[in-house]
């Protein structure tokens, strides 16, 4: 008798395939800025989006787009996958530029000084770089990563999806609000409770220049 195969873990481009593409873009992309910090600078600086762990949700939801988007098209010419990597990655920096002021008063990059930039938040420099990111997002680095996420066991996946799901809220969460917070005492606006005295307490300024040495803060658009 011959036994059914069994379905492997997140087989389908589903709720769990992508969450699994978001934390490995998460991480992947603090990796990436880290070592262009060091080979640009010649330092090691921080570069994560979060406070707790490697982790920079614009670069999870970035990969979450890009296989969203462009995996279905993934066998057209490559000059169409890149002309829609450079619109598409161009668009969501201005846009994730955007959120983040509007959510927390701070903004982690700017662009005026270079030409062809659109508010600052995004130019065509980068989105060039968008193009050619999409590239290689589409013919190399997604269908080996497709492969290595569909080799995590079907119980231990489901588990621990679940668990990162918890832990990236929360994580998310803190974060922006001891953000906020620590934007709101630059403006020189006092602790109205407990929980604000908790989070001037737990992440003072000399923490938050450490975790965000590039933020800038810019007040509530």
């Amino acid at each position: 008798m011959v036994r059914a195969s069994k379905k492997s873990f997140a087989s389908e481009i589903d709720f769990y395939k992508l969450f699994w593409v978001f934390m490995i873009g998460c991480f992947l992309g603090v990796v990436v800025e880290i070592l262009f910090c060091l080979v640009s600078n010649g330092y090691i600086e921080s570069r994560q989006g979060l406070i707790y762990g490697p982790f920079n949700p614009v670069y999870g939801f970035g990969a979450v787009l890009m296989t969203l988007v462009l995996h279905p098209i993934e066998h057209k010419r490559w000059y169409v996958i890149f002309i829609l990597s450079m619109i598409l990655g161009g668009g969501f920096e201005f846009i994730s530029s955007y959120v983040q002021q509007f959510t927390t008063g701070t903004i982690s990059w700017q662009y005026q000084e270079m030409p062809f930039n659109l508010g600052g938040r995004t130019s065509l420099k980068f989105s060039l770089y968008w193009g050619i990111l999409g590239l290689l997002w589409v013919k190399e680095i997604y269908p080996h990563m497709s492969r290595l996420i569909e080799k995590i066991p079907n119980h231990f996946g489901i588990i621990m999806t679940w668990i990162l799901v918890v832990f990236m809220i929360l994580n998310m969460t803190i974060s922006a609000l001891a953000v906020n917070r620590w934007t709101q005492r630059e403006e020189g606006i006092s602790e109205n409770s407990g929980f604000e005295e908790f989070l001037d307490q737990t992440y003072p300024d000399n923490f938050m220049d450490k975790i965000y040495p590039n933020m800038v803060k810019v007040g509530h658009p």
